[in-house]
């Protein structure tokens, strides 16, 4: 029996952005914000780096990316270096963010947070986040409920804890402590092509494991999708 996981397979594979809706819609999402030079931008689950790539490139901004999986760490390093990009990168947990309170102006989570212990995560943002600094999200999201069976399936291959509907993430902000809270849906393709930056040698179950997240994604089009998510502390 393997232990590799779905989180694995994006290590490995190098996906850039592999969150609903893709790249694309991460530069429509940052276009509509007021992102200055002097923003203290963190990235949480930063993953390869290609958000904060950009970030940077796009604002000439301070962007911190937050990456806990090696795999992940060394392929953004590597980006970095490559472009050159002063981009300080962290190993670390957004359920246990390694800065002090009061120090970000965005926190910005693209499909992170459906793979944590989210209260402890969202607390963790919060505190970090400036007073009126805005968490800007992407996440998982189920349009309505699944039997038992099927959260079960869904919930082992993701490796996550719970299945959220919209009102679930709402609970979760106000509890948090979050205000102007803002959920909406995306109208972006959510089978966007992504970014790929192989590994050598990869283990003939990376592709089960892409093949059963494609048979998920086909199965349930229309239940698992997602949600933009903006708040303010």
């Amino acid at each position: 029996m393997s232990d590799l996981t779905y989180i694995d397979y994006l290590a490995k594979f190098g996906v850039g952005c592999a969150h609903p809706g893709g790249f694309i819609l991460t530069q429509d999402i940052l276009a509509k914000e007021n992102i200055k030079q002097d923003s203290k931008i963190l990235d949480v689950g930063c993953g390869t780096g290609r958000t904060a790539a950009y970030l940077y490139e796009q604002f000439k901004t301070n962007v911190v990316g937050l990456e806990i999986h090696p795999i992940m760490l060394e392929k953004a390093e590597k980006r970095f270096l490559s472009q050159q990009l002063p981009i300080q990168l962290v190993a670390g947990s957004v359920e246990n963010i390694p800065f002090e309170r009061n120090m970000y102006d965005f926190v910005l989570s693209e499909s992170v947070l459906a793979f944590v212990n989210k209260p402890s995560a969202l607390a963790e943002i919060y505190r970090v986040l400036k007073p009126g600094g805005k968490l800007i999200a992407n996440e998982m999201t189920i349009e309505s409920k699944l039997s038992e069976e099927e959260q079960t399936k869904i919930k082992q291959f993701y490796n996550v804890d719970s299945l959220l509907e919209e009102e679930d993430w709402e609970h979760l902000l106000n509890t948090a402590g979050f205000c102007n809270i803002e959920i909406y849906k995306g109208t972006h393709d959510g089978y966007a092509v992504p970014e790929y930056n192989l590994s050598p040698n990869l283990e003939l179950e990376l592709f089960n494991i892409l093949s059963q997240h494609g048979h998920f994604l086909s199965l349930y089009q229309d239940i698992l999708t997602y949600r933009l998510i903006t708040c303010t502390k």
